[in-house]
């Protein structure tokens, strides 16, 4: 994997992804934030419906599209992370360290997160 692309991938930030509609077949592609944790990869959606998830859920193939200074279209698998011990700690952690919400706010909306946002994992395949 390109140098460029590899630090993208470190640093997080604003990139596109193409799912497949489940219900259409055609392709969907939206503006989304990842994370990356510790090495890993994460795409995190606040509480609510997000038509991606159930994209992803239905196939958990899907391209990501990097952008911001660097351009590149990556094929990626997704982990969706419905529930477990680990959901509430990858969201504070996203929510605090990538969507910089202060620690004090973000505990008082961490049940909200766990119950209704949507989580994968990601990797990129190569």
């Amino acid at each position: 994997m390109a140098h460029t692309v590899q630090k993208a991938l470190n640093e997080g930030g604003i990139i596109d992804i193409t799912t497949q509609g489940r219900k259409t077949g055609l392709d969907r592609r939206i503006e989304i934030v990842f994370h990356n944790l510790d090495g890993r990869l994460f795409i995190a959606g606040q509480p609510g419906p997000r038509d991606w998830y159930a994209n992803i859920l239905a196939d958990t193939r899907f391209t990501v599209h990097l952008k911001r200074g660097i351009t590149a279209e990556l094929a990626a698998i997704a982990s969706p992370i419905p529930d477990g011990p680990n959901r509430g700690t990858l969201l504070y952690r996203i929510m605090t360290e990538g969507f910089l919400i202060p620690s004090d706010n973000a505990r008082e909306q961490l049940p909200d997160w766990i119950a209704g946002a949507r989580l994968i994992e990601f990797s990129i395949k190569t």
